[in-house]
């Protein structure tokens, strides 16, 4: 301490200065911690838009239209198979994902799989992101964006077309990419209020002025409905995107100051409930619009034929302006988020810059958009129907999780079973013959890999923890 009072004049502010520096250290820790850290109102629903953005994208606009009017008279069943695996699954997923981060020391992925073996857990979040990335479903935006959006306009323009279109795409989704840090203002502030008044507009007028009639119910719609509609929201991607987003999202609030898992958990459920509620009403409007579709539509190959006749016949040439904005903004900014997250994951798992990951993952997008809408589509399926089984399992191990008795063995029976029957399917679903296998459950259905999982969950909760048998050896 100062020994004499003049001296202690100089010491005085000193002291102030170390009690402000201590009372500043302890308001930084206590932000870090997120204590004192919240969202604004505008930021929450900034957050929850931005999300929907990210789930809207090719297969939400393509799909839904075809299922409507293949549904025929049993439009209810199957509208809400789809809306199952293609909005319940997708928001059960992103809960699961704030779930298992909750009291863990890691977040997202990494928390989900802690009970799996280093190696799965990270060969089956490679597959995923590259599936979600670059391989399909990233790629697929930007084809279904020149299909439905530019090729009515220009008809058609060939090869050289698509090249400079998806080159002109993509470099615009690179370069929103590129800035983590303001994907919540570019994405969910601005650009997805734009989209929403714009399919607003297109369900309203669907909804008041149906253009057609109710088609015959065809295919597999006429005797299984609901298990079609469900495995229909297969294509949409949206559960596995949801196991990319949410550790997206999440990195976002911590780069927000929120770091705290229960802000976390709370942000990113609000966030999904707004995305669900949105895909809901995109869904259920683009159902109606295929299932009032008959004698409107010619060609029913895809949905996206279906959506461009129903347009013209409702708002003329003017309405086809609308749908290629619609169609455009939301491949965009859906595949903005598909390249954000597997650019995040790959910088955190090899160690290369993330604009390195956005740039390389850009132009691999580029390439394999160049195949076509209609060949990425069918390569897609079979794959999509093997992987869905391991990341719906995933979901539902985190859930049950406190109910094992032994997890790390639960938790790695019960993804075992889901992906060795889930590759069962896909291989049925590439046209391969597996007759041998028609003996089980569903089979037929695409669907071998259900039951199988549920039992496997269910001893996985009749097991006991070690420690009892061991007491009871004792």
């Amino acid at each position: 301490m100062c020994s004499s009072r003049r001296r202690g004049k100089h010491c005085y502010p000193v002291i102030c200065q170390a009690v402000g520096a201590i009372n500043k250290n302890k308001l930084i820790r206590q932000m870090r911690s997120g204590l004192t850290k919240s969202l604004k109102l505008s930021d929450v629903f900034g957050l929850g838009f931005m999300t929907f953005a990210f789930y809207l994208g090719a297969g939400n606009i393509i799909f839904p239209p075809l299922a409507g009017f293949m549904a025929g008279e049993h439009l209810m069943p199957a509208m809400v198979g789809f809306l199952l695996t293609a909005v319940g699954l997708p928001l059960l997923t992103l809960v699961a994902v704030a779930r298992g981060s909750a009291g863990q020391g890691s977040s997202g992925w990494t928390a989900m799989t802690r009970y799996l073996p280093t190696w799965a857990a990270t060969a089956l979040a490679i597959a995923i992101y590259i599936i979600m990335g670059p391989a399909f479903a990233t790629p697929r935006t930007g084809l279904v964006a020149y299909e439905m959006g530019l090729k009515p306009w220009l008809g058609e323009a060939g090869q050289h077309g698509l090249l400079l279109y998806s080159l002109l795409f993509f470099a615009l989704v690179i370069l929103v990419s590129l800035d983590r840090g303001r994907l919540l203002d570019a994405v969910g502030k601005y650009m997805t209020p734009v989209l929403m008044v714009m399919l607003l507009i297109l369900a309203v007028g669907v909804l008041v002025d149906p253009q057609g009639t109710l088609p015959e119910a065809s295919g597999d719609y006429t005797d299984t409905p609901l298990i079609k509609g469900m495995l229909e929201g297969y294509n949409t991607m949206d559960t596995l995107g949801s196991l990319m987003f949410g550790a997206l999202i999440i990195g976002l609030l911590q780069r927000r100051g929120i770091e705290d898992y229960p802000s976390q958990f709370k942000y990113l459920t609000i966030a999904g409930l707004i995305s669900a509620v949105g895909l809901s009403a995109v869904y259920i409007s683009l159902f109606y619009l295929g299932n009032s579709a008959a004698g409107v539509v010619t060609n029913v190959d895809n949905g996206g034929a279906i959506v461009n006749a129903y347009v013209l016949s409702l708002f003329g040439h003017y309405g086809q302006l609308i749908l290629a904005a619609i169609i455009t903004l939301a491949c965009f900014t859906s595949a903005v988020g598909l390249l954000c997250a597997s650019a995040d994951y790959f910088h955190g798992l090899a160690g290369w810059t993330y604009r390195k990951w956005v740039l390389l993952m850009g132009c691999v997008s580029i390439l394999v958009a160049n195949v076509g809408l209609s060949q990425l589509i069918s390569l897609s399926i079979p794959v999509l129907v093997a992987i869905y089984p391991v990341a719906i399992a995933l979901v539902l191990v985190t859930f049950v999780q406190g109910y094992f008795g032994r997890p790390r063995l639960a938790f790695r029976a019960v993804l075992l079973v889901a992906f060795l029957f889930g590759c069962l399917d896909g291989l049925g679903a590439a046209g391969m013959q597996m007759d041998a296998f028609a003996f089980l459950p569903l089979f037929d259905k695409g669907l071998a890999w259900l039951l199988p999982t549920l039992l496997t969950c269910g001893f996985g909760m009749l097991l006991r923890p070690r420690e009892d048998l061991a007491a009871e050896a004792a």
